[in-house]
């Protein structure tokens, strides 16, 4: 990734000349200052540049700034705890078809401009393929690669906290409104939930508004595109013997919300082992 503040060490082994390490702060993950930041070679930390010759020569603001941005940007985004680590390079495909998935991502990324409507992605696949690590990555390189504000949510989160305010005599603006006017936007674990009115009501007002605000839209979700069943809860059972269909995304979300989110997003499938059982196998190993 590109050093982002000219006194921080290329060859760095904790940031990689970033400039910048991601953290663990409780429940969410932070961005700090590297250690092996050093002042300022253009500005020695003014802050400001001169854009030409003589004492009266019009100042600029020096790219070291920038950095600042994007650490505030980063906290705003409240990405848990447990992804601040996760990059693309931390994402190890175990076959092809995973492998594509993040290629899928890669493109995502050195094809957005910022400022311009972009096309969204949503990740989808069966739980523990590595969808929101990949969505996280995404978020990761747009705040640091692009300088752009971002913001995850877990949907089941979002309505709880929802619900709460009500309760609080809150509105749901205070925070539907912040959610609406980030660059990007990353819902995870889209479709989860008892598939109430409540649920279908909120998802219909975040998703809309981004559509008309041409907003960019991230998502997971463990439901396939595709033409509806008709039943929004699945009959595991059946499901295992093969009797029944899994439920579609349409039927989790809606013939609204859905056609939406297929004009304005990719779909890519994550596929592959599970990574949580593949990480208990490696510990029962060792």
């Amino acid at each position: 990734m590109t050093r982002i503040h000219p006194g921080a060490d290329p060859d760095c082994p904790h940031c990689a000349g970033l400039g910048a390490v991601v953290v663990r702060d409780g429940e969410v993950a932070l961005a700090k200052r590297c250690t092996c930041l050093r002042s300022c070679p253009k500005c020695h930390d003014t802050g400001w540049i001169s854009a030409g010759d003589g004492p009266f020569a019009r100042r600029a603001r020096c790219t070291c700034t920038a950095l600042t941005r994007r650490l505030e940007r980063f906290e705003s985004a409240q990405i848990p705890a447990r992804h601040a680590a996760s990059t693309r390079a931390s994402f190890k495909p175990t076959e092809a078809r995973q492998a594509a998935a993040l290629v899928a991502v890669s493109a995502w990324l050195d094809a957005y401009r910022p400022r311009e409507e972009n096309r969204g992605m949503v990740l989808f696949g069966d739980v523990g393929r590595g969808k929101t690590h990949l969505m996280i990555a995404m978020l990761r390189e747009l705040v640091f690669r692009y300088g752009v504000s971002v913001r995850f949510v877990e949907f089941s989160h979002l309505l709880a906290d929802l619900k709460s305010g009500f309760d609080h005599g809150q509105g749901s603006a205070r925070l539907i409104d912040p959610l609406v006017k980030v660059d990007v936007l990353a819902i995870d674990e889209l479709g989860k939930g008892r598939n109430t009115e409540f649920e279908g009501t909120v998802l219909d007002e975040l998703v809309s508004r981004r559509y008309n605000a041409a907003g960019t839209i991230l998502a997971t979700t463990n439901y396939a595109p595709g033409t509806a069943t008709g039943k929004a809860i699945a009959n595991p059972a059946a499901v295992a013997l093969g009797a029944a269909a899994p439920p579609a995304l349409v039927d989790r979300v809606g013939p609204r919300v859905n056609s939406r989110l297929q004009e304005m997003c990719d779909f890519v499938q994550v596929v592959g082992a599970d990574w949580r059982e593949r990480t208990r196998e490696l510990r029962r190993a060792h």
